[in-house]
Protein backbone atom coordinates (compact mmCIF):
# COMPACT_ATOMS: atom_id res chain seq x y z
CA UNK A 1 0.00 0.00 0.00
CA UNK A 2 1.43 3.23 -1.18
CA UNK A 3 1.65 6.09 2.31
CA UNK A 4 0.47 9.09 1.60
CA UNK A 5 -0.43 12.58 3.68
CA UNK A 6 -4.18 13.83 3.39
CA UNK A 7 -4.87 17.31 4.35
CA UNK A 8 -8.74 17.50 4.74
CA UNK A 9 -10.50 20.56 6.76
CA UNK A 10 -10.90 18.14 9.50
CA UNK A 11 -7.61 16.10 9.90
CA UNK A 12 -4.34 14.29 8.78
CA UNK A 13 -4.11 10.59 7.62
CA UNK A 14 -1.98 8.68 6.18
CA UNK A 15 -0.96 5.07 4.82
CA UNK A 16 -4.81 4.65 3.04
CA UNK A 17 -4.76 3.51 -0.37
CA UNK A 18 -4.95 5.91 -3.52
CA UNK A 19 -8.19 5.15 -4.81
CA UNK A 20 -9.93 6.78 -1.49
CA UNK A 21 -7.75 10.14 -1.62
CA UNK A 22 -8.24 10.61 -5.44
CA UNK A 23 -11.81 10.02 -5.55
CA UNK A 24 -11.78 12.63 -2.55
CA UNK A 25 -9.22 14.47 -4.36
CA UNK A 26 -11.77 14.75 -7.38
CA UNK A 27 -14.16 16.53 -5.08
CA UNK A 28 -11.95 18.83 -3.20
CA UNK A 29 -11.87 17.72 -0.19
CA UNK A 30 -8.54 17.01 0.35
CA UNK A 31 -4.61 17.47 -0.47
CA UNK A 32 -2.69 15.09 -1.70
CA UNK A 33 1.12 15.59 -0.06
CA UNK A 34 4.54 14.31 -1.09
CA UNK A 35 7.00 13.54 2.27
CA UNK A 36 9.56 16.63 1.72
CA UNK A 37 6.94 18.98 -0.47
CA UNK A 38 4.53 21.67 1.15
CA UNK A 39 1.16 20.99 0.22
CA UNK A 40 1.43 23.80 -2.29
CA UNK A 41 4.03 22.11 -3.95
CA UNK A 42 1.52 19.01 -3.72
CA UNK A 43 -1.08 20.71 -5.26
CA UNK A 44 1.29 21.97 -8.22
CA UNK A 45 3.67 19.79 -8.70
CA UNK A 46 4.45 16.10 -8.57
CA UNK A 47 1.43 15.08 -6.92
CA UNK A 48 -0.89 16.60 -9.04
CA UNK A 49 0.95 15.40 -11.61
CA UNK A 50 2.18 11.80 -10.85
CA UNK A 51 -0.54 9.97 -9.44
CA UNK A 52 -2.54 7.41 -11.63
CA UNK A 53 -5.24 5.00 -11.09
CA UNK A 54 -6.47 1.98 -12.77
CA UNK A 55 -8.57 1.21 -15.71
CA UNK A 56 -9.80 -2.44 -14.63
CA UNK A 57 -11.25 -2.33 -18.65
CA UNK A 58 -8.42 -2.17 -20.35
CA UNK A 59 -7.99 -4.39 -22.56
CA UNK A 60 -10.68 -6.49 -23.66
CA UNK A 61 -11.70 -9.80 -24.00
CA UNK A 62 -8.62 -11.42 -26.59
CA UNK A 63 -11.11 -13.35 -29.42
CA UNK A 64 -10.33 -16.22 -30.61
CA UNK A 65 -10.17 -18.41 -27.38
CA UNK A 66 -6.69 -16.58 -26.77
CA UNK A 67 -4.56 -16.23 -23.39
CA UNK A 68 -1.32 -14.84 -23.20
CA UNK A 69 2.03 -15.59 -21.33
CA UNK A 70 4.98 -13.71 -19.66
CA UNK A 71 4.24 -10.08 -21.76
CA UNK A 72 7.50 -8.70 -22.14
CA UNK A 73 7.24 -5.47 -23.75
CA UNK A 74 4.81 -2.82 -24.84
CA UNK A 75 5.01 0.26 -27.20
CA UNK A 76 2.62 2.72 -28.09
CA UNK A 77 2.58 4.17 -31.73
CA UNK A 78 1.64 7.67 -33.34
CA UNK A 79 -1.77 6.36 -33.05
CA UNK A 80 -2.06 5.65 -29.77
CA UNK A 81 -2.24 2.17 -30.39
CA UNK A 82 -0.64 -0.30 -28.11
CA UNK A 83 1.65 -2.66 -28.79
CA UNK A 84 2.65 -5.83 -26.94
CA UNK A 85 4.82 -9.05 -27.05
CA UNK A 86 4.70 -11.94 -24.88
CA UNK A 87 6.09 -15.70 -24.50
CA UNK A 88 3.50 -18.63 -25.92
CA UNK A 89 6.02 -20.86 -24.48
CA UNK A 90 5.23 -19.64 -20.67
CA UNK A 91 2.06 -20.50 -21.06
CA UNK A 92 1.42 -23.73 -18.82
CA UNK A 93 -0.41 -26.82 -20.23
CA UNK A 94 -3.26 -26.21 -17.87
CA UNK A 95 -3.72 -23.03 -19.00
CA UNK A 96 -4.00 -24.40 -22.65
CA UNK A 97 -6.73 -26.99 -22.08
CA UNK A 98 -8.18 -26.08 -25.36
CA UNK A 99 -5.11 -26.77 -26.91
CA UNK A 100 -3.64 -29.90 -26.01
CA UNK A 101 -4.42 -32.82 -28.22
CA UNK A 102 -6.73 -34.63 -26.62
CA UNK A 103 -8.02 -31.20 -25.00
CA UNK A 104 -8.66 -31.16 -21.41
CA UNK A 105 -10.83 -28.10 -20.78
CA UNK A 106 -13.16 -25.42 -22.62
CA UNK A 107 -10.12 -22.83 -22.51
CA UNK A 108 -7.36 -21.51 -24.11
CA UNK A 109 -4.96 -21.55 -27.31
CA UNK A 110 -1.99 -19.39 -27.05
CA UNK A 111 -2.29 -16.22 -29.01
CA UNK A 112 0.26 -14.64 -31.66
CA UNK A 113 3.43 -13.46 -29.96
CA UNK A 114 2.61 -9.39 -31.17
CA UNK A 115 -0.35 -8.38 -30.59
CA UNK A 116 -1.76 -4.56 -31.14
CA UNK A 117 -4.89 -3.21 -29.59
CA UNK A 118 -6.89 0.07 -30.52
CA UNK A 119 -7.25 2.56 -27.69
CA UNK A 120 -9.88 1.17 -26.36
CA UNK A 121 -8.38 -2.04 -25.89
CA UNK A 122 -9.86 -3.87 -28.75
CA UNK A 123 -7.40 -6.57 -30.71
CA UNK A 124 -6.41 -4.90 -34.54
CA UNK A 125 -4.23 -7.68 -35.61
CA UNK A 126 -1.48 -10.15 -34.28
CA UNK A 127 1.45 -12.30 -35.18
CA UNK A 128 4.52 -13.61 -34.87
CA UNK A 129 6.65 -16.66 -34.83
CA UNK A 130 9.19 -18.68 -36.39
CA UNK A 131 9.45 -17.57 -40.41
CA UNK A 132 11.41 -17.87 -43.59
CA UNK A 133 14.27 -16.03 -43.83
CA UNK A 134 14.81 -14.65 -39.77
CA UNK A 135 15.06 -16.22 -36.65
CA UNK A 136 12.16 -15.88 -34.22
CA UNK A 137 13.41 -15.90 -30.79
CA UNK A 138 13.00 -19.55 -28.78
CA UNK A 139 10.20 -18.93 -26.20
CA UNK A 140 9.64 -20.63 -23.21
CA UNK A 141 8.99 -19.36 -19.53
CA UNK A 142 11.62 -16.95 -18.40
CA UNK A 143 13.39 -16.76 -21.98
CA UNK A 144 12.40 -15.67 -25.32
CA UNK A 145 10.77 -12.83 -26.79
CA UNK A 146 12.03 -9.40 -24.75
CA UNK A 147 10.96 -5.96 -25.53
CA UNK A 148 9.01 -4.67 -28.50
CA UNK A 149 9.01 -0.96 -30.27
CA UNK A 150 7.31 0.55 -33.02
CA UNK A 151 9.13 3.25 -34.64
CA UNK A 152 8.45 6.71 -36.27
CA UNK A 153 7.91 4.81 -39.53
CA UNK A 154 5.37 2.52 -38.06
CA UNK A 155 8.09 -0.66 -38.27
CA UNK A 156 8.06 -2.71 -35.10
CA UNK A 157 11.20 -3.70 -33.50
CA UNK A 158 11.41 -7.21 -31.18
CA UNK A 159 14.30 -8.09 -28.60
CA UNK A 160 15.07 -11.56 -27.33
CA UNK A 161 16.84 -12.48 -24.11
CA UNK A 162 17.32 -13.60 -21.47
CA UNK A 163 19.73 -16.91 -22.69
CA UNK A 164 22.65 -18.11 -24.63
CA UNK A 165 19.92 -18.69 -27.61
CA UNK A 166 18.00 -15.36 -27.64
CA UNK A 167 20.83 -12.74 -29.38
CA UNK A 168 18.81 -11.28 -31.89
CA UNK A 169 16.42 -8.25 -32.98
CA UNK A 170 14.39 -8.50 -35.69
CA UNK A 171 12.43 -5.47 -37.65
CA UNK A 172 9.05 -5.97 -38.93
CA UNK A 173 6.69 -4.23 -41.16
CA UNK A 174 2.99 -3.63 -39.10
CA UNK A 175 1.59 -6.43 -40.64
CA UNK A 176 4.26 -8.67 -39.58
CA UNK A 177 6.24 -8.68 -42.73
CA UNK A 178 9.66 -9.16 -41.60
CA UNK A 179 12.06 -6.92 -43.07
CA UNK A 180 15.99 -6.71 -41.03
CA UNK A 181 17.66 -9.00 -38.31
CA UNK A 182 20.75 -7.52 -36.33
CA UNK A 183 22.45 -10.45 -34.17
CA UNK A 184 22.26 -14.20 -34.50
CA UNK A 185 20.54 -16.43 -32.45
CA UNK A 186 22.66 -18.41 -30.51
CA UNK A 187 25.87 -16.11 -31.35
CA UNK A 188 27.62 -13.66 -29.10
CA UNK A 189 30.92 -11.95 -29.16
CA UNK A 190 31.10 -10.56 -25.99
CA UNK A 191 30.58 -6.44 -25.50
CA UNK A 192 32.64 -5.20 -27.90
CA UNK A 193 31.81 -7.37 -30.88
CA UNK A 194 30.17 -4.74 -32.98
CA UNK A 195 28.31 -7.43 -35.10
CA UNK A 196 26.65 -9.84 -32.46
CA UNK A 197 24.44 -9.19 -29.92
CA UNK A 198 23.97 -10.77 -26.01
CA UNK A 199 20.76 -10.75 -25.17
CA UNK A 200 19.00 -7.66 -25.88
CA UNK A 201 16.21 -6.47 -23.87
CA UNK A 202 15.01 -3.15 -25.08
CA UNK A 203 15.67 -1.32 -27.75
CA UNK A 204 14.03 2.21 -29.61
CA UNK A 205 14.70 4.14 -32.45
CA UNK A 206 16.03 7.64 -32.07
CA UNK A 207 13.34 9.35 -35.28
CA UNK A 208 16.10 12.28 -35.17
CA UNK A 209 19.14 10.15 -36.11
CA UNK A 210 16.34 6.92 -37.65
CA UNK A 211 19.11 5.00 -35.17
CA UNK A 212 18.44 1.64 -33.35
CA UNK A 213 19.79 2.18 -29.71
CA UNK A 214 19.67 -1.40 -28.22
CA UNK A 215 20.13 -2.18 -24.12
CA UNK A 216 22.62 -4.88 -24.53
CA UNK A 217 21.26 -6.72 -22.40
CA UNK A 218 21.63 -10.10 -20.31
CA UNK A 219 24.31 -11.20 -21.66
CA UNK A 220 26.66 -8.18 -22.62
CA UNK A 221 27.10 -4.70 -21.08
CA UNK A 222 26.82 -1.69 -23.06
CA UNK A 223 24.42 0.37 -25.06
CA UNK A 224 24.83 -0.61 -28.73
CA UNK A 225 23.87 1.80 -31.93
CA UNK A 226 22.86 0.50 -35.15
CA UNK A 227 20.91 2.31 -38.43
CA UNK A 228 18.09 1.69 -38.56
CA UNK A 229 17.75 1.26 -42.12
CA UNK A 230 20.53 -0.65 -43.27
CA UNK A 231 21.47 -2.12 -39.61
CA UNK A 232 25.10 -1.03 -39.75
CA UNK A 233 26.93 -0.88 -36.82
CA UNK A 234 27.35 2.74 -35.10
CA UNK A 235 29.04 2.99 -31.93
CA UNK A 236 28.73 1.78 -28.51
CA UNK A 237 29.32 2.23 -24.55
CA UNK A 238 29.46 0.78 -21.18
CA UNK A 239 28.34 2.23 -17.78
CA UNK A 240 29.93 6.01 -17.69
CA UNK A 241 30.62 5.92 -21.27
CA UNK A 242 33.61 3.56 -20.28
CA UNK A 243 34.61 0.80 -23.06
CA UNK A 244 32.61 -2.27 -22.05
CA UNK A 245 34.22 -4.95 -19.63
CA UNK A 246 32.82 -8.38 -19.08
CA UNK A 247 35.40 -9.60 -16.32
CA UNK A 248 34.05 -9.98 -13.19
CA UNK A 249 32.44 -7.74 -10.78
CA UNK A 250 31.84 -9.10 -7.72
CA UNK A 251 29.03 -9.42 -5.15
CA UNK A 252 26.60 -6.58 -5.56
CA UNK A 253 27.15 -4.66 -2.45
CA UNK A 254 24.73 -1.04 -1.51
CA UNK A 255 27.15 0.18 0.37
CA UNK A 256 30.31 0.01 -2.09
CA UNK A 257 30.97 2.66 -4.64
CA UNK A 258 28.99 2.06 -7.63
CA UNK A 259 30.44 -0.28 -10.54
CA UNK A 260 32.24 1.69 -13.29
CA UNK A 261 30.71 -1.31 -15.35
CA UNK A 262 26.97 -1.86 -16.03
CA UNK A 263 26.11 -4.88 -13.51
CA UNK A 264 22.95 -6.00 -15.90
CA UNK A 265 21.35 -6.97 -17.15
CA UNK A 266 20.88 -3.52 -18.96
CA UNK A 267 17.11 -3.75 -19.14
CA UNK A 268 15.38 -0.56 -20.42
CA UNK A 269 16.20 2.63 -22.81
CA UNK A 270 14.19 5.49 -24.20
CA UNK A 271 15.26 8.54 -25.49
CA UNK A 272 14.05 12.20 -24.92
CA UNK A 273 13.28 14.37 -27.62
CA UNK A 274 16.28 16.67 -26.99
CA UNK A 275 18.46 14.04 -27.30
CA UNK A 276 19.18 12.20 -23.60
CA UNK A 277 19.52 8.77 -23.96
CA UNK A 278 18.20 6.88 -20.55
CA UNK A 279 19.41 3.59 -20.06
CA UNK A 280 18.16 0.96 -16.88
CA UNK A 281 21.10 -0.99 -15.35
CA UNK A 282 19.08 -3.36 -12.93
CA UNK A 283 20.98 -5.00 -10.04
CA UNK A 284 22.84 -1.84 -9.70
CA UNK A 285 19.79 -0.06 -9.34
CA UNK A 286 19.95 2.61 -11.37
CA UNK A 287 19.58 4.75 -14.35
CA UNK A 288 22.19 6.27 -16.51
CA UNK A 289 21.51 9.30 -19.08
CA UNK A 290 23.85 9.78 -21.77
CA UNK A 291 24.30 12.28 -25.13
CA UNK A 292 23.28 10.13 -27.99
CA UNK A 293 26.98 9.46 -28.55
CA UNK A 294 27.36 8.18 -25.33
CA UNK A 295 28.71 10.84 -23.37
CA UNK A 296 27.99 10.30 -19.75
CA UNK A 297 26.08 12.93 -18.05
CA UNK A 298 24.96 12.02 -14.97
CA UNK A 299 22.45 8.89 -13.06
CA UNK A 300 20.29 8.48 -10.30
CA UNK A 301 19.14 5.70 -7.78
CA UNK A 302 16.08 3.91 -6.81
CA UNK A 303 15.99 1.94 -3.50
CA UNK A 304 20.24 0.89 -3.41
CA UNK A 305 19.35 -1.79 -0.77
CA UNK A 306 17.45 -4.15 -2.98
CA UNK A 307 19.07 -7.24 -3.95
CA UNK A 308 18.82 -10.19 -6.40
CA UNK A 309 16.47 -8.50 -9.59
CA UNK A 310 16.75 -5.10 -8.67
CA UNK A 311 14.96 -2.34 -8.90
CA UNK A 312 15.02 -0.18 -12.36
CA UNK A 313 12.97 -2.74 -14.63
CA UNK A 314 12.68 -0.16 -17.80
CA UNK A 315 12.27 3.37 -18.27
CA UNK A 316 9.77 5.87 -20.52
CA UNK A 317 9.51 9.60 -20.14
CA UNK A 318 5.96 11.24 -19.94
CA UNK A 319 4.48 13.36 -23.22
CA UNK A 320 4.21 16.93 -21.94
CA UNK A 321 6.40 19.48 -23.64
CA UNK A 322 9.31 19.54 -20.99
CA UNK A 323 9.05 15.39 -20.24
CA UNK A 324 9.47 16.13 -17.14
CA UNK A 325 8.74 12.95 -15.64
CA UNK A 326 10.24 9.26 -15.88
CA UNK A 327 8.19 6.07 -14.84
CA UNK A 328 10.18 3.07 -13.99
CA UNK A 329 8.84 -0.10 -13.25
CA UNK A 330 9.84 -2.28 -10.73
CA UNK A 331 9.60 -5.86 -10.33
CA UNK A 332 11.37 -7.30 -7.15
CA UNK A 333 9.22 -4.30 -5.57
CA UNK A 334 6.07 -4.61 -7.05
CA UNK A 335 5.82 -0.96 -7.69
CA UNK A 336 6.09 1.84 -10.69
CA UNK A 337 8.52 4.37 -9.52
CA UNK A 338 8.37 8.20 -10.86
CA UNK A 339 11.10 9.97 -10.82
CA UNK A 340 12.22 13.98 -11.90
CA UNK A 341 13.68 13.67 -15.01
CA UNK A 342 16.17 16.41 -14.86
CA UNK A 343 17.73 15.10 -11.04
CA UNK A 344 16.61 11.65 -11.11
CA UNK A 345 15.09 11.86 -7.51
CA UNK A 346 11.77 9.95 -6.91
CA UNK A 347 8.31 12.09 -6.46
CA UNK A 348 6.22 9.60 -6.33
CA UNK A 349 5.43 5.46 -6.76
CA UNK A 350 2.26 3.17 -6.67
CA UNK A 351 1.73 -0.37 -6.67
CA UNK A 352 2.49 -3.19 -4.64
CA UNK A 353 2.13 -7.30 -4.77
CA UNK A 354 -0.92 -8.47 -5.58
CA UNK A 355 -3.44 -10.03 -8.34
CA UNK A 356 -6.08 -7.24 -8.63
CA UNK A 357 -6.17 -4.37 -10.58
CA UNK A 358 -3.80 -1.82 -10.13
CA UNK A 359 -1.47 -4.30 -8.19
CA UNK A 360 1.83 -5.95 -9.57
CA UNK A 361 3.24 -9.80 -10.25
CA UNK A 362 6.84 -8.71 -11.40
CA UNK A 363 6.00 -5.57 -13.17
CA UNK A 364 8.27 -5.86 -16.39
CA UNK A 365 7.71 -2.97 -19.07
CA UNK A 366 5.98 0.12 -19.04
CA UNK A 367 4.71 2.95 -22.33
CA UNK A 368 3.43 6.35 -22.60
CA UNK A 369 0.45 7.54 -24.84
CA UNK A 370 -0.41 11.19 -26.22
CA UNK A 371 -3.07 11.08 -23.38
CA UNK A 372 -0.71 10.24 -20.75
CA UNK A 373 -1.84 7.06 -19.89
CA UNK A 374 -0.01 4.10 -18.35
CA UNK A 375 0.47 0.76 -19.68
CA UNK A 376 2.64 -2.04 -17.79
CA UNK A 377 3.19 -5.25 -18.52
CA UNK A 378 4.13 -8.81 -16.31
CA UNK A 379 5.92 -11.45 -16.29
CA UNK A 380 6.30 -14.45 -13.76
CA UNK A 381 2.95 -15.42 -13.72
CA UNK A 382 1.33 -12.51 -14.03
CA UNK A 383 1.06 -12.24 -17.44
CA UNK A 384 -1.03 -9.40 -18.57
CA UNK A 385 -1.06 -5.35 -19.22
CA UNK A 386 -2.82 -3.08 -17.75
CA UNK A 387 -3.98 0.67 -18.13
CA UNK A 388 -3.53 3.80 -15.19
CA UNK A 389 -5.19 7.03 -16.22
CA UNK A 390 -4.08 10.13 -14.78
CA UNK A 391 -5.89 10.96 -11.42
CA UNK A 392 -8.33 14.16 -11.84
CA UNK A 393 -6.55 16.82 -10.18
Amino acid sequence: MTGVTLVTGMSRVTRVPRAIPSALAALGLLTLVLPGCTESDAREGAAAATAFEVDPFFPQDLPNNWTVGQVTGVAVDDRDHVWIVHRPGSITDRELGSYTDPATGMCCDPAPPVIEFDPDGNVVRAWGGPGEGYEWPATGMGVGEHGIHVDHNGYVWIGSGPGATTTQVLKFTPDGEFVLQIGRAGETGGSNDTELLGGPAALEVDPETNELFIADGYINRRVIVFDAETGEYRRHWGAYGNVPDDGPLGAYDPDAAPAQQFRGPVHGITISRDGEVFVTDRRENRIQVFTRDGEFLREGFIRRETLSMGSTWDVALSRDAEQRWLYVPDGTNYTLWVLDRRTLEVVNSFGRHGKNAGQFQWVHNVAVDSRGNLYTTEVDTGKRIQKFVPEMP
